[in-house]
């Protein structure tokens, strides 16, 4: 039987960034989000979205200075939860940055692929205790398309017009990085020519943080809030609860070139697995992360001494640093001990569903400008943590190829491969 032409086996196209947003604990757009990065600012402070002074852990990473109507029409984004605000921020910024416009663009063309790890928690709090303060015929009508968590690219997708493929993958902490990879694909295989794809999540509410703290997941150093975050550290004793989003424009190389786009950084690889193993625990011999940097690697065809960088998942818990450095020791072999290795959560605290979209945009630009992100906090060594974590400092160095690891409760891990976009 012939194939059908739209089936037909095709070259895959080459995939490139060309626009990044970034709203964060640290700044508002990719520019002050990296200028912050570099200069080692921690974005963690005491909980100012409601009374936390009950709770074990008091202290996150809050987004300052957001106001959605900057963004988005007043009466809109009465309707949408704060993670899904911070979605359509996030794009309108890579967007911007990518220089798009969508004169002329094919929409069918143009997808979204946005994920959220947990989704309208904020919402869904609020409608509870209108349910029990003022009974079921209050509950507004906007309630679901509120809560659930594939409003970040509906809203977005609205918002532009964008007829493509929609959705986003829900994996936890894995979330943004699984998105931006089916994106690849999907661009890869010709099913798309754009695409705004990365993470939401916006969880610092009191449920939110009670269900952390019960977990025992969270740092609970709340008297030096900054320092809380130390990846990698011996001291290390928990996350700190993040909130943003993150998007990245990602186009077919043939359709950046024709428009004349700057290009930030090529995307080749990608890899997922599952630990199969633990709903919280990352599996012990780290295989499920290890396996991951594998296939990302095989599938941009690089070699472990091609890459120069990995942006760690590096949360500041005991278990997963340890683990995630005997993943990389497993993967590269000698040349672990030559890989600049940093986790920009120091920074930022844990952005959850929307973490992999910020570190992959650090990842980005530590290409594009030969410069990568910092560990603070790291001042004691932990024997089992033996790799360059630069510490402290960003560091001027070339950077040919990037990986960006993401690792998420259920098991989840993936993988996205950046390399230095070349002819």
């Amino acid at each position: 039987m012939a194939i059908p032409q739209t089936l037909r086996l095709q070259p895959l196209e080459r995939v490139v960034v060309t626009g990044l947003g970034a709203v964060t604990p640290i700044g508002i757009g990719a520019e002050n989000y990296w200028r912050a990065l570099i200069a080692g600012v921690s974005g963690v402070g005491p909980i100012t979205h409601f009374d936390a002074s009950d709770y074990p852990t008091r202290i996150a990473a809050e987004v300052k200075d957001f106001r959605p109507e900057d963004w988005i029409d007043r009466k809109e984004a009465r309707r949408m939860d704060r993670f899904a605000q911070f979605s359509v921020a996030a794009a309108r910024l890579a967007v911007a940055d990518a220089g798009l416009t969508f004169a002329g663009e094919d929409m069918t063309r143009v997808g979204v692929w946005i994920g959220s790890g947990i989704g309208g928690l904020i919402t869904l709090e609020d409608q509870h205790r209108v349910l029990l303060e003022k009974g079921p015929d209050r509950i507004s009508p906007f309630f679901i398309p509120m809560l659930i968590a594939n409003m970040a690219a509906g809203q977005v997708s609205i918002a532009f017009g964008a007829k493509g493929p929609c959705g986003g993958p829900v994996t936890a902490c894995a979330t943004a990085t699984n998105a931006i990879g089916d994106a690849f694909r999907m661009i890869q295989r010709g099913e798309v020519d754009v695409a705004l794809t990365g993470g939401s999540d916006a969880t610092i509410t009191p449920l939110g943080i009670a269900g952390f703290c019960a977990a025992k997941a969270m740092s609970t150093n709340n008297d030096d809030p900054q320092r809380a975050s130390r990846p990698f550290d011996l001291n290390r004793d928990g996350f700190v609860m993040g909130e943003g989003a993150g998007v990245l424009v990602l186009e077919a190389l043939p359709h950046a070139r024709a428009r004349g786009a700057r290009i930030y950084a090529e995307v080749v690889g990608f890899g997922a697995t599952s630990d199969a193993y633990h709903v919280v625990q990352p599996a012990p011999d780290g295989d499920g992360a290890a396996r991951a940097m594998q296939l990302a690697l095989a599938d941009g065809r690089l070699a472990p001494t091609d890459v120069d960088y990995i942006n760690a998942h590096g949360t500041s818990t005991p278990l997963n640093d340890k683990l995630e450095t005997l993943a990389i020791k497993r993967v590269f072999g000698e040349h672990a001990r030559r890989l600049a290795v940093s986790s920009t959560k120091s920074e930022t605290g844990h952005l959850l569903g929307a973490s992999g979209a910020v570190e992959l945009i650090a990842c980005a630009l530590a290409i594009a400008n030969g410069v990568v992100p910092p560990t603070i906090n790291y001042e004691t060594p932990d024997p089992e943590c033996d790799l360059d974590y630069v510490p402290n400092q960003a560091r001027q160095m070339e950077v040919r190829a990037a990986l960006s690891n993401s690792l998420g409760f259920g098991g989840h891990n993936a993988c996205l491969a950046l390399r230095r976009y070349e002819e």
